[in-house]
């Protein structure tokens, strides 16, 4: 077995690895209490820099996977969703970023679970890597400042702002895929 054979599997091991992070963060934020959450933000910090890396890797070694496809932008969804609900219950963001994203994302993934037997494929276009990428820091801003800072909020709504634009790009783009067919 040569080096490439094991490194295929790298780009998808980091996926898994991000959605194994979700209960670490989840503790690690719970554990935090009041105040910013300096060891919940620097490991969401680190679960948005595998995502970065897997995707390099992947393209890099062109070892792209039909799992990797789906599993990648659900892991982001999720690790995202899980801070969102998290930062909403506990008072630092507020409710109508939290539902906005939650909605855009759950419209996502059900849109693509209704629309991949069609034979729609979910590219990630770059408008959706800068929300997600926003939408990361943001949040891991949010985490580490003190409650009630306000600039990582505005941050917050350029990231929600991107998202929206994102969710109906991929919108248009599914309408016109099956409009094609």
């Amino acid at each position: 077995m040569t080096w490439s054979e094991p490194r295929r599997h790298i780009p998808n091991a980091l996926t898994l690895a991000r959605f194994a992070a979700i209960p670490v963060f989840v503790w690690l934020y719970l554990r935090a209490g009041d105040g910013a959450a300096w060891g919940a933000g620097l490991f969401f910090a680190g679960a948005a820099l595998t995502d970065q890396i897997d995707g390099y890797l992947a393209r890099r070694w062109d070892v792209h996977s039909a799992f990797g496809r789906v599993a990648d932008p659900l892991a982001d969804r999720l690790m995202i969703g899980t801070a969102i609900i998290l930062m909403w219950a506990t008072g630092r963001i507020p409710l109508a970023a939290a539902i906005v994203v939650l909605a855009r994302d759950l419209a996502l993934v059900l849109g693509y679970k209704l629309l991949a037997p069609r034979g729609f494929e979910l590219e990630v276009t770059f408008l959706g890597k800068l929300a997600t990428w926003v939408l990361y820091a943001a949040l891991g801003f949010v985490l580490v400042t003190d409650e009630g800072t306000a600039w990582p909020h505005v941050f917050l709504w350029i990231g929600v702002g991107l998202a929206v634009a994102a969710g109906m790009q991929y919108l248009v783009r599914a309408k016109a895929t099956l409009n094609a067919r």
